[in-house]
């Protein structure tokens, strides 16, 4: 039975853009929103157990704000990302510091006018990266992401083949980030891409959905299959989900196989238990959003992992080793 999280119509006033999230630090759920109360600037609420209340202030954006896109970095803090009225409708990206909400450099930092953001951090070098439909390079798709001192550009701007609708990024549980789109040169048909560290390549056809698809979204299986759900007007514009169904998912990207975990559900420790010696492998545990919780470096099998600092839920595990990688999935009580 689905019930409401706090009360009913919690924002102040009505909210655009909404998007949610988990904090891997509390495993609460926090919300973005277009605030028109507040003159359509960008509010973040967080449910604390009981009521949902502001993070920062409300309206905290010097402008409004469309197309707002909510993420946690590896270290638990919340990042906002949102075309900024204020800045031509650049892009921009603030966090929050604990007490305020700052920009990560400089606001409206995109070279031009920007739709459809979407905010990903990277499980490898933990980054943020931003995708969006660029109208500086003929509302095609782009990536940027910051490198610790300024945004840039993932590969080539404008690297799709034509305008890129309903942008969505995401990360596989590799490290790589990949982008799905409605593509018009396609016929507005779902496409996805993923840089291959030099270049933007297609993952199976170009426009492999039968009909048009709008509002793409992706996500990664714990087994690193992307799917792909969309409003899909072949079928009276109700929902499908595609996957990609392949041993391999890309170029490089090792075979995977089943951890044995227990107990499951688990309390303050878990066992992980590899089908072979691990050569040079990392375990990683991971939350619902895909972010790194817990590493280590193994050389047993067998590995006992301390889960007392994790919050109720469920987590992925990933062993990668030279070229292979095994998942596995708990439950902390």
């Amino acid at each position: 039975m689905w019930k409401n999280v706090g009360n009913a119509g919690f924002s102040e006033g009505e909210a655009v853009y909404t998007n949610i999230v988990f904090s891997p630090s509390d495993g609460q759920p926090y919300v973005a929103y277009s605030d028109l109360m507040n003159s359509s600037k960008v509010t973040v609420m967080k449910f604390d157990g009981t009521n949902w209340v502001n993070v920062g202030i409300a309206g905290f954006s010097a402008g409004a704000v469309f197309f707002t896109s909510l993420a946690f970095s590896l270290s638990g803090q919340p990042y906002v990302v949102y075309s900024d009225s204020n800045y031509s409708q650049k892009t921009t990206v603030m966090k929050f510091d604990g007490t305020n909400w700052m920009n990560v450099v400089n606001a409206g930092f995109s070279a031009g006018r920007v739709d459809y953001t979407s905010l990903a951090f990277s499980p490898t070098d933990g980054q943020p990266y931003v995708a969006f439909m660029d109208s500086w390079d003929s509302l095609k798709a782009t990536v940027m992401k910051f490198d610790g001192t300024n945004w840039v550009n993932v590969g080539n701007a404008g690297f799709s083949a034509g305008t890129a609708e309903y942008t969505n990024l995401a990360f596989s549980p590799s490290g790589q980030p990949y982008v799905v789109y409605s593509d018009w040169v396609n016929s507005y048909k779902a496409t996805v891409m993923k840089f291959d560290g030099t270049n933007w390549v297609n993952v199976g056809n170009a426009g492999f959905s039968t009909w048009r698809a709008n509002y793409t979204s992706l996500a990664f299986s714990p087994t690193n299959q992307p799917y792909v759900a969309y409003q899909d007007l072949g079928n009276s514009y109700k929902a499908t989900v595609m996957k990609y169904d392949s041993v391999y998912i890309g170029i490089n990207e090792p075979l995977e196989s089943k951890l044995n975990l227990y107990p499951n559900p688990a309390s303050t420790q878990v066992t992980i238990e590899a089908s072979a010696i691990p050569t040079k492998s990392q375990l990683s545990i991971m939350n619902l959003n895909g972010q790194q919780l817990i590493t280590r470096q193994i050389t047993e099998p067998k590995t006992q992992i301390d889960i007392s600092i994790l919050p109720a839920g469920v987590y992925f595990v990933r062993m990668m080793g030279e070229r292979t990688v095994e998942v596995g999935k708990f439950v902390k009580q």
